[in-house]
């Protein structure tokens, strides 16, 4: 991203608790970034390569880091992680799995695509807010990514 327009994050999400649970533990750690919020996988890859409702939209303004559910209707999460891994126009951004799968299959597979981090949805309040509000603070403050 360049000037100073707050690069996104992508959060890709169907279950709404999870997703309001996910912008409060962000807004907790006090991450001002914007997010948007999609609901299935079709629409996060709409987002990502400007198609479908999002024809037009300027590509070239990646978010800085997705947060991705595997379980998603429509193109699950391993899909869209093998689209924006295997094209070169989203292959550098940050791709964080935020799932309530435990099974191994998932997780190799995940990083097999080219995940950057596989987390595990705790079932507890606190200790969801504490992993995504240390994803957060990794991705968007302390880890540097390329210009």
């Amino acid at each position: 991203m360049t000037g100073n327009k707050m690069a996104e994050i992508l959060l890709v999400e169907d279950n709404p608790t999870d997703v309001e649970l996910t912008l409060r533990a962000l807004k907790k750690s006090k991450l001002a970034n914007p997010v948007r919020v999609v609901d299935d996988g079709a629409e996060a890859l709409d987002f990502l390569f400007g198609e479908g409702t999002f024809a037009g939209r300027d590509t070239s303004q990646h978010p800085r880091l997705i947060l991705l559910d595997l379980k998603l209707p429509k193109v699950n999460g391993r899909e869209v992680l093998q689209r924006i891994k295997g094209d070169e126009r989203t292959r550098i951004i940050p791709v964080v799995v935020l799932t309530s799968s435990r099974e191994e299959q998932d997780v190799v597979e995940s990083y097999r695509l080219g995940v950057n981090s596989y987390i595990v949805k705790p079932i507890d309040f606190d200790q969801f807010v504490e992993a995504v509000s240390q994803v957060g603070l990794y991705w968007m403050i302390i880890n540097h990514p390329p210009i």
